[in-house]
């Protein structure tokens, strides 16, 4: 495998929890670098200090500085760019949904909340942990996970392409990192989205503030570029039903490009849309909202289509999969309201 090619996703964007602890109720005012010290075997001050720099320290899940005074009941976690177990996967029984699959590779359909490889505390459970069990010998990626390609977020369903051979990997990752695959997702998100299509460019990076979210820079010289083309499939009023075409794969790219125009998934929590942004401040309305956030206990983003040239016979080789169930009554919760009820187009 050439170390030079990435996945799909920047996967070394990545953070992983190393370390949490819970301060306890009779713990004295203290600078978090000391405070760390005394916890963490083998940790220097200057090793915390320079995380704390490199923006690596969270406490109650935002980032601090080294200086930081702990408080009684400070959730802290200390986040690194690898995860702390990354060579040990444990093989674990999970059923797979597996689309296609043949002597180079195989097609995968993600159920949402189900972690594609370990970190941030999840190190089982995982579709990884999964390929361990079901298949042998499968090829290391760039950041050593055996077979992935690509990956897609925990609440984000859909396909995955996974590599059983190293020239299948090799040629899928190529084909990832020149643009040339095809993935189409689909979104409900905030908001009427004012253009029938159009196109979302912005380099992305780690917020300055919250490292678990991904920013819009324009500073080119911040981050990488992303591009998301998007089409406008159906209007509820204060949500809008799109599709979203990927010319790169960044982490969490979707996601923070939307957020960046205005308009974040449906009931995406880490990046606000679990609030009510859009409507009416009638007491029914928040009801229906409840309900919609019970049907779809996630944020709102399906990885419909795939779509590669199979690195054996060269042919183009395309897959689609349905909406999952909770996406589906999610959006017949909402074609009942915008036929029932006066929906302002909201911009």
């Amino acid at each position: 495998m050439n170390n030079n090619i990435e996945p799909i996703e920047d996967l070394d964007e990545e953070l992983f929890e190393h370390y949490r602890f819970e301060v306890p109720k009779g713990q004295a005012i203290l600078r978090i670098d000391k405070y760390l010290m005394g916890l963490i075997q083998n940790a220097t001050r200057n090793k915390i200090q320079n995380a704390a720099t490199d923006g690596n320290i969270f406490v109650n899940d935002l980032t601090v500085k080294s200086n930081y005074k702990v408080k009684p009941f400070d959730v802290i976690q200390v986040m690194l760019s690898h995860p702390p177990f990354e060579n040990r996967v444990d093989p674990e029984d999970i059923p797979l949904d597996i689309v296609y699959e043949d002597e180079a590779l195989l097609l995968i359909n993600k159920p949402p909340g189900l972690v594609v490889h370990p970190g941030h505390g999840n190190y089982t459970g995982t579709l990884v942990n999964a390929l361990a069990f079901h298949f042998e010998n499968l090829p290391m990626n760039s950041s050593e996970r055996p077979g992935l390609v690509h990956r897609i977020d925990k609440d984000t369903s859909g396909l995955l392409v996974v590599a059983k051979t190293e020239a299948a990997m090799t040629h899928l990752a190529k084909q990832f990192e020149a643009k040339t695959s095809e993935r189409e997702y689909i979104a409900l998100v905030w908001g009427n989205v004012a253009q029938d299509s159009g196109t979302i460019e912005g380099n992305l990076a780690r917020h300055l503030k919250d490292r678990m979210q991904m920013a819009v820079f324009a500073d080119p010289e911040i981050g990488k570029p992303a591009i998301t083309h998007y089409k406008v499939l159906e209007r509820f009023g204060y949500v809008t039903l799109i599709s979203c075409k990927l010319e790169t794969g960044r982490t969490h790219q979707i996601r923070a490009h939307l957020k960046h125009i205005g308009h974040p998934l449906f009931n995406d929590e880490r990046y606000g849309g679990h609030l009510i942004l859009k409507g009416t401040t009638f007491t029914k309305y928040k009801q229906f909202i409840e309900n919609c956030f019970k049907a779809l206990p996630r944020q709102a983003l399906h990885a419909k289509t795939l779509g590669f040239v199979h690195p054996n016979t060269g042919e183009m080789m395309r897959f689609d999969t349905e909406l999952p169930q909770d996406f589906q009554d999610c959006i017949e919760k909402w074609r009942g309201y915008s036929k029932s009820h006066h929906v302002d187009d909201e911009e």
